[in-house]
């Protein structure tokens, strides 16, 4: 999903990048699985392993002065952690993500039938059940998305190897247990103009359920 947009060059010695709890690009994130396994089949998000490889860090400054950190494999899966601060000291929120469909507009009207579905009180798609609107609450028939740019790193020096504008909502099902399970809809844009849409599963960690 993310592979097109993230080339590969030999990591820096000189740390330029946040660690959130030690994990940074390069290290390894041990997962508690049991944070997705108790919902067995329920869940959709189904991992097959509890161990993350960090090779590219992305950073993202929202516009109320929050931060998002998110952490890299090479086969797509996103450990995302909020923060108030560009250090990742203050955390808000921690979810591990997993890609679930990809695909690429042929035109205007595909990427103004995206926009329409990310502006839609519920989510669906093929395989899903369906996922309400979790930012800004379910209660609006439509609802803007929110747009952000991503700084990308995949090297420690700190200097941002390319940029990604995302176009994005987030919804969400409830869980048996009082579990819930996130759906990620974005629009992504490259600074070369290459655009996708992207589905992803996410889960919610406690601060127990991950370490590196």
């Amino acid at each position: 999903m993310f592979s097109k947009l993230f080339g590969r060059k030999t990591a820096s010695a000189a740390p330029g990048l946040a660690a959130i709890r030690n994990i940074t690009l390069g290290r390894t994130v041990w997962l508690d699985s049991l944070a997705w396994r108790r919902f067995g089949g329920d869940a959709r998000f189904a991992l097959d392993r509890d161990t993350l490889e960090i090779t590219a860090q992305g950073l993202v400054e929202l516009k109320d002065g929050g931060f998002v950190h998110r952490f890299y494999t090479d086969d797509d899966l996103m450990f995302q952690a909020v923060s108030d601060d560009r250090e990742g000291q203050s955390l808000t929120d921690v979810t591990v993500f997993m890609p679930w469909e990809s695909t690429y507009p042929g035109g205007r009207a595909d990427r103004e039938a995206w926009a329409a579905r990310l502006r839609a009180r519920v989510f669906t798609g093929k395989g899903l059940g369906d996922y309400s609107r979790l930012w800004f609450g379910d209660e609006a028939e439509s609802q803007d998305p929110v747009t952000f740019w991503e700084d990308l790193h995949d090297d420690r020096d700190g200097i941002p190897d390319r940029r990604i504008f995302q176009t994005c909502m987030l919804f969400a099902r409830e869980l048996p247990g009082d579990g819930r399970e996130l759906l990620l809809a974005i629009e992504q844009e490259s600074e070369d103009h290459d655009v996708s849409f992207e589905i992803m599963l996410g889960i919610p960690l406690e601060a127990g359920e991950f370490k590196a």
